[in-house]
């Protein structure tokens, strides 16, 4: 009688062994395709989008911070590389993060690093042709986020530092 079961017991044991590794394999991507999806309502693609004060309703940026102003540039590599230029904001901190398709941190510089002073990286795919003389960034996928997050220690300085992040830029740009 057990034999009978042997045959089926090892199929399911197989089967669900795979399903295990194909859902590990692809849940990054398939969070970052959502992620990208969401954020890309914002502002669009390859633009960044400027979300307010988060409150337990936001979820735009998975579990957001209150206490942190979000900018999301949702972008798509298939037409070029990125250029992303960000201008310093009247906060104690401020950070640029760039995430690639399976969810990856490529990059992250914060004010401190950057001495105050703006940033400017070019993200682009392995073989894009870039600017000469740019930081570049490279990413695995053509699909990502670029996520800039600025301390707002206090409400009221929220108005200033949401006219300052807006001088920030994320926009596809021709190679040379």
């Amino acid at each position: 009688m057990m034999q009978r079961w042997i045959g089926p017991l090892i199929v399911g044991v197989v089967l669900a062994i795979a399903a295990y590794f194909v859902t590990l394999s692809r849940s990054p991507q398939t969070l970052m395709s959502a992620a990208v999806s969401r954020m890309e309502r914002l502002g669009g693609i390859n633009t960044f989008g400027h979300m307010p004060l988060a409150t337990d309703k936001s979820r735009a940026v998975v579990r957001p911070s209150p206490d942190l102003a979000y900018s999301a540039c949702p972008f798509d590599l298939s037409k070029g590389p990125l250029a992303i230029s960000v201008v310093p904001v009247p906060a104690n901190y401020w950070s640029l993060s760039v995430f690639q398709a399976n969810t990856d941190v490529a990059f992250v510089r914060n004010n401190i690093e950057g001495r105050g002073q703006p940033m400017q990286v070019v993200v682009a795919q392995e073989g894009q042709a870039t600017p000469a003389g740019a930081a570049v960034v490279r990413v695995k996928g053509g699909r990502g986020v670029a996520l800039i997050r600025i301390l707002v220690d206090d409400p009221a300085r929220f108005p200033a530092i949401d006219a300052a992040r807006r001088g920030s830029s994320c926009k596809a740009i021709a190679a040379g």
